[in-house]
């Protein structure tokens, strides 16, 4: 099963994962060939990041004090607070280089690749994310169209549904119908084509247990007659 990114989104996410390779990294230094320098080098940042979060949120929820207490100066009201305090920030850390992450993403690259390195150790510093989990409302078909002896021929992959509904606008006025329901990965249009030149227009909507489940696909062109 495909596996999602292993590093977090969010900066809170990505200060612990560089945390926690900082306290479990140094264990597995000498398998995965990794220098004393490198394992004090990601100690380093992940110290200086954790510093920045926190003197970020410090100070913009001080920031926040001094907006409200600022409002109230202006406009008048019920005091409920002292005027607020400057932020403490927390002790400094060691000054690094900046490009923290692209160097965190560097030395994972480095540790995946080591001789010894295997998914165990992977899981246990945490650089092998989570397995996707795909629910049924979450597919949409992707077609891929062609044209075979001038017949459009609409192809797809099938995935785990049991079948899939495809839907044409022929350019006649009637917008979409229905035109199959397949379980199969390919259909072939083979209703009448126009003397003069059209384009048909198809989507297509994933079916499981009868009934329809997931997203449309994007609508596909193709051009006929002519």
């Amino acid at each position: 099963m495909a596996k999602n990114y292993y590093l977090p989104r969010d900066d809170s996410g990505k200060a612990q994962l560089l945390e926690h390779l900082a306290r479990r990294l140094p264990a597995y230094a000498e398998t995965l060939e990794v220098s004393a320098a490198d394992i004090a080098s990601l100690q380093a940042d992940a110290e200086a990041f954790r510093h920045a979060i926190a003197s970020t949120d410090s100070i913009q929820a001080n920031a926040r004090q001094w907006t409200a207490y600022k409002n109230l100066q202006r406009d008048g009201g019920v005091r409920v607070n002292p005027r607020p305090q400057l932020p403490h920030l927390p002790v400094p850390a060691r000054d690094v280089a900046p490009g923290i992450v692209p160097r965190l993403i560097a030395l994972v690259s480095r540790l995946k690749t080591a001789h010894q390195y295997n998914e165990a150790i992977g899981h246990d510093l945490q650089i092998i994310g989570p397995e996707q989990r795909v629910t049924p409302d979450d597919w949409k078909p992707v077609l891929d169209t062609r044209s075979v002896a001038g017949q459009p021929v609409i192809k797809w992959p099938k995935g785990d549904a049991d079948a899939i509904e495809i839907w044409a606008d022929r350019d006649d006025g009637q917008g979409f119908r229905l035109a199959t329901i397949t379980s199969g990965t390919d259909y072939t249009d083979t209703s009448t084509r126009p003397a003069s030149g059209a384009v048909w227009k198809y989507k297509a909507i994933y079916r499981l247990r009868d009934t329809q489940v997931g997203e449309w696909s994007g609508e596909v062109n193709v051009a006929v007659g002519g």
